[in-house]
């Protein structure tokens, strides 16, 4: 504790450190005042009720800190941007001049992140029309016209790329990660309405709330523990050669992360749940009677919470394994430590240094899928258990906040570690 405090007071009495935070918490503060300025035509009441007992929409305006069940301004949030990188990042696998302009070190990000940005604003108009659309065929958006609906989707699109500037902007100028704490600060904002909900229920049901509360702090535990895990694979590195042969080597590791892929497997598998679910919702309508028989049996598959929380088990689970593959490349790492006169201590360079990595990935990812598929279906879990619908926030809400908070802690440390040498050279 003592610690804490003392580096609060090593941040607040550095000035350049103390405007970096003060700028981020600023621009962060400007988001959640877009976030409160909603837009014509929607019954907000009908809105709130429509994601609250809709599982997988209700993932989608948690990522968005709530913006889309207010029908605000930001309604998008950064989701085009996530959605851009996502694809980027596939493309990158898929097409062998961006896999090039990856390896091109800070050039080949910066082109990169270029196409991301591009990527996006037409992303953020596609979106804006679906989720308008699936809006007014669940009666909680007026039919609007032509008119309406075109400046509604500039608006929203407008908003959303300036969001993305808004994260970039901290990533620049300020500490951590911009589009993370966006995100992450949307979700914080919307826990007070969330616990206040939840006692009204929980009125009468004191041992129910000692209960939810120790489950929270238990997958909040659980989840800092698993963020932290990682397999250390011992790396030695050739520096010193005499007559041909290394007479002195340099012992490192290659650390991999139990959850290397993130939430984003999370946001694969929410975004695999709600293409049937969208698709259902608008074939129920149909004239042909067996499409829209086909459309309840989805609709009514999905809406049972067993079902539902199986499906994204399974959808995560599998997701996080590709995800992984994709930012993970075996064949490439054992490349770049053969260039650098790097080897695993027992293992031959090369082939054999591919397949064994291949190996500890495959069994540490196995652990990191089950870990998050757990986090996925918290929600699901804590509401049956419970029979209580008001708390959305789930593991994944958790995951996402106490990996950001990490984050930005290890960027202040480092930010004060730096300065403490920069103090040392100077004296």
């Amino acid at each position: 504790m003592s610690q804490a405090v003392d580096m609060l007071k090593r941040v607040f009495t550095l000035k350049d450190l103390r405007n970096k935070i003060l700028f981020s918490l600023a621009i962060i503060v400007i988001f959640r005042l877009l976030a409160h300025i909603p837009l014509p035509g929607v019954d907000t009441s009908g809105l709130t009720n429509f994601f609250q007992n809709n599982q997988a929409f209700g993932l989608l305006d948690l990522f968005s800190g709530g913006s889309i069940s207010r029908f605000s301004l930001v309604m998008l949030g950064v989701g085009p941007y996530i959605t851009a990188s996502i694809v980027i990042q596939l493309l990158t696998v898929a097409i062998p001049a961006l896999e090039e302009l990856q390896k091109e070190g800070e050039y080949g990000r910066q082109k990169i992140n270029q196409y991301t940005r591009y990527l996006s604003v037409p992303l953020s108009f596609i979106e804006s029309f679906g989720l308008i659309r699936l809006l007014q065929s669940q009666g909680v958006v007026r039919n609007l016209s032509v008119a309406e609906m075109t400046l509604i989707m500039f608006v929203a699109a407008a908003a959303s790329t300036l969001l993305m500037w808004l994260g970039e902007l901290i990533s620049e100028r300020g500490i951590g990660n911009g589009v993370s704490l966006i995100i992450s600060f949307g979700i914080i904002a919307g826990i007070p309405a969330q616990i206040t909900s939840t006692a009204q229920v929980l009125e009468n049901r004191f041992i129910v709330g000692i209960e939810i509360i120790i489950a929270a702090v238990a997958m909040i535990a659980f989840i800092i523990w698993m963020s932290e895990a990682e397999r250390r694979v011992p790396i030695s590195y050739a520096r010193r050669v005499r007559a041909g042969r290394a007479t002195q080597t340099i012992d490192s590791y290659l650390p991999i992360k139990a959850n290397a892929a993130g939430v984003i497997p999370i946001i694969f598998a929410t975004s695999m749940l709600a293409l049937p679910t969208v698709a259902a919702q608008y074939l129920q309508i149909s004239k042909i009677e067996q499409v829209k028989a086909i459309a309840q049996q989805v609709q009514a598959f999905f809406a049972n919470d067993i079902y539902h929380g199986i499906t994204f088990f399974v959808l995560v689970f599998a997701f996080t394994f590709f995800y992984t593959s994709i930012i993970f490349q075996p064949k490439n790492i054992a490349e770049n430590l053969q260039k650098q006169g790097g080897f695993i201590p027992g293992i031959r360079p090369g082939t054999q240094t591919a397949g064994h990595l291949s190996s500890v990935i495959y069994r540490i990812t196995f652990v990191g899928a089950f870990f998050l598929s757990i986090v996925a279906i918290f929600p699901f879990i804590l509401q049956s258990a419970t029979h209580i619908r008001t708390l959305a926030i789930g593991g994944t809400g958790i995951l996402i906040i106490v990996s950001v908070t990490l984050e930005f802690v290890r960027q202040v440390k480092a930010q004060l570690a730096m300065r403490s040498y920069d103090e040392i050279i100077g004296s």
